[in-house]
């Protein structure tokens, strides 16, 4: 098969190399890691790098939440107040 077939057929995500500074201990300990985890060093690191990424993510989608919430507070409060009655009805 051609290369040019090839790469259009490769679903696999393109991967870059790079090259990143690690303090000794901190490499150390991520070593320790990886390997309590049967992971190699790169794998470890794009797993660390995924998961923080998520929980950015995630942390943004709350701050997001909390301000709509405070945004509608107030209509909310008057919805509340508007069908108290029918609340009380039920009882």
């Amino acid at each position: 098969m051609p290369v040019a077939a090839r790469k259009m057929i490769s679903t696999r995500p393109r991967k870059e190399r790079l090259l990143v500074e690690f303090p000794e201990s901190l490499l150390k300990r991520a070593d320790e890691a990886a390997r309590e985890l049967n992971k190699n060093r790169s794998d470890l690191i794009r797993t660390a790098v995924e998961e923080l990424l998520q929980g950015m993510a995630a942390k943004r989608l709350e701050l997001e939440l909390a301000a709509a919430y405070s945004a509608n507070a107030q209509m909310n409060v008057e919805l509340a107040e508007e069908f108290a009655h029918v609340d009380s009805e039920g009882l």
